[in-house]
């Protein structure tokens, strides 16, 4: 991640742990008024949500540290680190409002559910609406920069939108007579966070697992170097991730008439317009065979 990457996403984490303290004390204000002891209990996720965006900021930090002498190629896979930790917060998160509502539903004990007063519902909604707000925000960031932690953070503020529309649906309901809507809305969006858990995990384990970039990269790159009138063929083009960057080894055949300061230059030239046409690629190892 280059140094003005590192700092949208400071910037963008910094910005939601602001909007997280607000929401949270407000939160705290219309649970404790409106006599409700969820919103109270939501106005403490939404602070911890704040722990969550310090590791962001901690992930994005060391990944942008240079090489040093006991990590010679990079820190970039810290930032896959991170997101792993957010993607098994997530996963508690998700069970643990699974797990309450199922044994809400098993034992009948959803009708005694209390209903909030009229300020616990509307901070429902502004709850939902600001969370959403900041899941596109973080998003938003996170597809520009290329982020995996990022965008883990993204879909935990999604995962609160979603819990807020399960106190919403919860709290209408009751009102209207049906109590069951709020342990039946949170196994829904248990499943969904889960989801989402199971997605960052996976893709973070991929970038630290030396799995291949997608084939349309690949097949990009193969178009590159064989736009080169020097290059007869391509021997061998394998890529691995590496946090959110990539690594790649080129073979490639040269006419083998050529003399040695003739060939390096064609390696060269093909390894400058591969890191050039790919930003992405933190470094790309070219080499030659001779082609009769």
């Amino acid at each position: 991640m280059s140094k003005t990457n590192e700092q949208i996403a400071v910037r963008v984490s910094v910005n939601t742990i602001v909007v997280n303290v607000i929401l949270s004390a407000f939160k705290l204000f219309a649970g404790i008024f409106g006599q409700s002891a969820a919103m109270v209990s939501d106005s403490v996720h939404s602070l911890s949500d704040v722990l969550s965006t310090g590791v962001v900021i901690a992930g994005v930090k060391l990944a942008n540290r240079k090489p040093d002498k006991e990590h010679p190629y990079g820190h970039e896979r810290f930032e896959s680190v991170a997101a792993i930790i957010l993607s098994v917060v997530l996963l508690a998160t998700g069970a643990g409002i699974g797990w309450s509502a199922v044994g809400k539903i098993a034992a009948g004990s959803y009708g005694d559910i209390a209903v909030p007063g009229t300020i616990a519902l509307a901070a429902a909604v502004v709850s939902l609406v600001v969370k959403e707000a900041m899941y596109w925000y973080t998003w938003a960031a996170a597809k520009k920069i290329d982020s995996s932690v990022l965008m883990a953070d993204a879909w935990h503020h999604r995962t609160d939108a979603l819990s807020s529309i399960g106190s919403f649906a919860g709290i209408l309901g009751a009102r209207l007579g049906f109590p069951i809507f709020d342990p039946i809305a949170s196994v829904v969006i248990c499943l969904f966070i889960l989801k989402a858990a199971f997605d960052i995990f996976r893709d973070a384990v991929g970038k630290m697992t030396d799995k291949a970039a997608d084939d349309k990269t690949e097949e990009e790159m193969r178009q590159s170097i064989l736009s080169h009138k020097d290059v007869a063929g391509i021997d061998l083009l394998k890529t691995r991730l590496f946090g959110d960057k990539i690594y790649v080894d080129i073979e490639i055949g040269v006419d083998g008439a050529m003399t040695l300061n003739d060939a390096h230059d064609v390696a060269q030239r093909v390894h400058d317009v591969i890191e050039e046409r790919f930003p992405k690629i933190k470094h790309c190892t070219v080499h030659i065979n001779p082609v009769k």
